[in-house]
């Protein structure tokens, strides 16, 4: 389409609005005639909200999906991820296999949790299976820590329960809900100190689901050295990496940070663990993302005026086994050092290039296939494509991660596939997560869905609420 990109944002962050005007695209008002809005979790609520019923149209895009809370909301990131392993289960797929133990071998990554109060009596059944244990509460709804701390005993909650409604020592309400998970009270420290991983990634839709990993993530550092004793409990400085907590910390050092990035991340864990342990670990970064993303794609609304770059936090424990905490939907674009100005500013500069291709203005109606070209630090973590048989339950423990980017994805093969492929064919490709419902998400581009529209108040002269036509459709990584 002709003419420049007219563009709206209610977060005034300056490596957002560099990179608008590095473009030469005219910043308007939200009453004005917009393409492109860069807005807020709360922004977008009322965008595509049942009272205010905007209406978006073709040449126009935003920065959320209108649910994302399905994965981005602690409680309900957790219960569609049991959804998920519970359809795969279900259906007998290699994915859900569980050791003697009743643990998945290839699903448990995220620590058990559960939903207070809606699960307290689960929680203290399980509590009491291992008394000694620590657990971490987080409030469902807030982010930067707030809210959060740490219990090993029953009388804790109890406590905390009381409080809640008696003044605002955790909780503003008596109804806000709270998650409840087992601490990884094992996690791997580097110079003694507990440390997490920011991991952007980004979805230009979900079904079929394509999705980028930035490179370029970093890792956020305590300040205070790890000690799992009790009585240290309650000091966040020691337990949290959040920057928001940490930068108040005495020894809060504000040239680097305490931030590290992944590839020196990876540099130190080559040295100290070796190159294949340090593969396998990152593939099983990936495969945690992709199978997060798996879990949500069902219910998650594939309005095709949204994208979405999420923050992934993961901690890794001494075992080297990656966990997933936490998605965030509006990961910090806070730059609090010079290198991390850079970053944020080349992570947006990426983001549109892919979700605005050539910096022209939108057509909702292409692909959200961009050529590798323009991708810069952004990798296909998965694209959705029919490349394979599935995969028998005796071949799963073997396999290994392979990027086949010809095949628009990431692959598991066998040892040696790459080899056989060659010469055979894609046939020799397993996908480890084939069901029957992958039939109708390798059509490929055809199971965007064309989502439907109500007349309404507008957003500008033509906003729009949409709501996704097709029906919800269960996908399963390939």
């Amino acid at each position: 389409m002709a003419g420049k990109v007219k563009w709206v944002t209610d977060i005034e962050k300056s490596v957002l609005i560099n990179n608008f005007e590095k473009r030469g695209w005219v910043q308007v008002t939200e009453s004005e005639d917009w393409n492109f809005y860069w807005m807020s979790v709360q922004t977008i609520r009322n965008v595509f909200s049942v009272e205010t019923g905007y209406r978006l149209s073709d040449d126009q895009i935003v920065n959320h999906f209108p649910n994302h809370y399905e994965l981005t909301r602690k409680d309900l990131m957790v219960k569609n991820i049991k959804r998920y392993r519970k359809e795969l289960e279900k259906e007998g797929s290699p994915l859900a296999e569980k050791d003697e133990s009743g643990k998945y071998l290839y699903l448990d990554f995220v620590p058990v949790t559960y939903m207070l109060p809606a699960d307290y009596n689960l929680f203290v059944e399980e509590f009491r299976k291992s008394p000694s244990s620590t657990w971490i509460m987080k409030p469902c709804g807030r982010a930067q820590g707030k809210g959060i701390f740490l219990i090993n005993k029953l009388s804790q909650i109890k406590k905390w329960s009381r409080d809640s409604k008696t003044s605002s020592f955790v909780s503003q309400s008596p109804k806000e809900a709270y998650v409840i998970s087992l601490y990884i009270s094992n996690p791997l420290l580097i110079g003694g100190r507990k440390f997490d991983l920011r991991l952007y990634v980004l979805v230009s839709t979900y079904r079929p689901l394509r999705c980028y990993m930035y490179k370029l993530g970093f890792c956020r550092f305590c300040t205070v050295k790890y000690t799992p004793s009790t009585s240290e409990l309650d000091n966040m400085f020691v337990h949290l990496t959040n920057v928001a907590i940490q930068k108040h910390g005495e020894d809060y050092n504000h040239i680097h940070g305490g931030k590290w990035t992944v590839s020196n991340l990876r540099l130190y864990l080559e040295s100290t663990r070796g190159k294949e342990v340090t593969s396998k670990l990152f593939d099983e970064i990936h495969w945690i993302i992709v199978q997060s993303l798996k879990a949500v794609a069902p219910v998650m609304n594939n309005d095709k005026h949204c994208f979405e770059c999420y923050g992934y936090d993961i901690i890794i424990d001494d075992r080297l086994k990656p966990w997933l905490i936490e998605v965030n939907a509006s990961p910090s674009l806070t730059s609090s050092t010079a290198n991390d100005r850079i970053l944020k500013y080349n992570l947006i500069n990426d983001t549109l290039n892919i979700a605005v291709p050539n910096g022209e203005v939108p057509d909702c109606k292409w692909n959200k296939s961009p050529p590798k070209e323009v991708l810069g630090n952004y990798e296909i973590l998965c694209r959705v494509s029919c490349c394979g048989e599935c995969v028998s339950r005796q071949h799963f423990p073997s396999l290994r991660w392979c990027p086949l980017l010809f095949l628009g994805g990431h692959c598991w093969i066998q040892s040696g596939g790459l080899s056989q492929m060659s010469a055979a064919g894609a046939g020799t490709v397993h996908n480890s997560g084939l069901t029957r419902y992958d039939e109708e998400l390798a059509q490929g581009d055809g199971a965007d869905r064309e989502l439907r529209s109500r007349p309404g108040p507008s957003l500008g002269p033509r906003g729009g609420r949409s709501r996704d036509s097709g029906r919800a459709t269960l996908t399963t990584w390939k």
